[in-house]
């Protein structure tokens, strides 16, 4: 759901402006409510994978949790609910509350208004606790979630307890571990760059993070639609089929057509 409002309202924006070469209409009303978006959006899906990842060992290997109501709302419902509420509440106040005392602090040549919302740019505080909590904490949670998970499969494995069916949980596994893997590669650069900016050298790589590295951003939306289709095996047999039938169609045809005209020689 979160990735559908990205595609349909969300990514026309920067479309707009790479298509111009400039922000349009260049207002601060159009770039807070734009930023408020793009920001919003992203946390939360950083945050969701963040939180699939953790959950997906409690699934797979402690599953007779969930059976327990107040554990299923524990561990379960109550997760998500943080990742859809806190980025929404945060970023209300830092970008529609936070005081600019008349500055404005836009930058209509460069795309998302220059990533320069006032508590970003002239609050140091709130622009790293930014940066590290609501983007690079998840991707180093989903990190080290991955990296946790393969030592207990491997673990699992090694000592062949036959509780877990690895055959059921493969899927499920395999799915969780490319979405993972899409957000690291997309995420990947652009914190690594901030990370060095903020405690190295502030203008550390800052023309390839603006141009470049933080539009790959926009790669991880395009691809995890394709990427979670691919992963339904059913639909790879609903493909098959489709192209096989049509093939079918276009053989059957000429060999009818001759028939008939033998019919009537």
């Amino acid at each position: 759901m979160i990735n559908f409002i990205q595609l349909t309202f969300n990514l026309p924006l920067p479309l707009h402006f790479y298509r111009l070469g400039y922000v349009s209409p260049a207002i601060p009303e159009y770039c807070t409510i734009w930023i408020f978006f793009e920001f919003t959006l992203y946390v939360i899906s950083e945050y969701l994978v963040a939180t699939m990842s953790i959950q997906r060992h409690i699934l797979i290997f402690n599953s007779r949790i969930l059976r327990i109501r107040w554990k299923r709302i524990l561990f379960y419902k109550l997760p998500l609910l943080f990742c859809l509420t806190y980025p929404i509440i945060f970023y209300t106040f830092a970008i529609f509350f936070y005081p600019c005392d008349g500055r404005i602090p836009y930058d209509y040549t460069n795309n998302i208004c220059g990533f320069s919302p006032c508590y970003l740019k002239y609050d140091k505080f709130w622009g790293t606790y930014d940066w590290t909590v609501n983007n690079a904490l998840p991707i180093v949670i989903d990190i080290l979630s991955n990296i946790f998970f393969i030592i207990r499969v491997v673990e699992q494995k090694r000592r062949r307890q036959r509780n877990i069916s690895w055959r059921q949980q493969r899927h499920m596994i395999k799915q969780l571990f490319c979405i993972s893997t899409l957000y690291i590669i997309g995420w990947g650069p652009s914190l690594t760059v901030g990370v060095c900016q903020i405690f190295v050298d502030p203008t550390f790589l800052s023309e390839i993070q603006s141009g470049y590295l933080l539009s790959l951003i926009y790669g991880i939306c395009l691809f995890l639609p394709w990427m979670c289709l691919s992963l339904f095996p059913d639909l790879k047999k609903w493909i098959k089929v489709l192209f096989r039938y049509g093939q079918h169609q276009n053989l059957v045809g000429p060999i009818t057509h001759r028939n008939r005209m033998e019919t009537v020689l």
